[in-house]
């Protein structure tokens, strides 16, 4: 009886696991990247998404931080507790919305909103 009550406890864990993955898998949305600065050891990048102002910061020096060009990316936002800052963490990536596998990762920021 335990070895069945056992068993059911981790087929229920990992269908429960298994479940959740695809609330993992984070859509790549296109946003607009208006213009970046460095200032004090910080580079923050204007960029618009979905009409929406927002500025996107990372702290130079650091291997995922890329001062952007204006132009076409696209942005995905990590759940909570993922990335490297302590803020509402996003990667942002260049290539064909159209076909957002075969993007190219760029960099990683902190999102924050005007």
């Amino acid at each position: 009886m335990k070895k069945t009550v056992s068993l059911l406890a981790v087929l229920a864990a990992a269908f429960a696991i298994l479940a959740a993955e695809p609330a993992f898998a984070q859509e790549k949305t296109p946003v607009k990247v208006k213009g970046s600065v460095v200032v004090t050891g910080v580079v923050i990048v204007h960029i618009q998404k979905n009409g929406k102002s927002l500025d996107l910061q990372c702290n130079e020096g650091t291997s995922s931080c890329k001062v952007l060009q204006s132009g076409d990316y696209l942005m995905v936002e990590l759940p909570e507790n993922y990335g490297m800052y302590d803020c509402k963490n996003v990667e942002i990536y260049r290539g064909d919305p159209a076909k957002p596998e075969d993007a190219e990762k760029i960099g990683a920021y902190c999102l924050i909103g005007k």
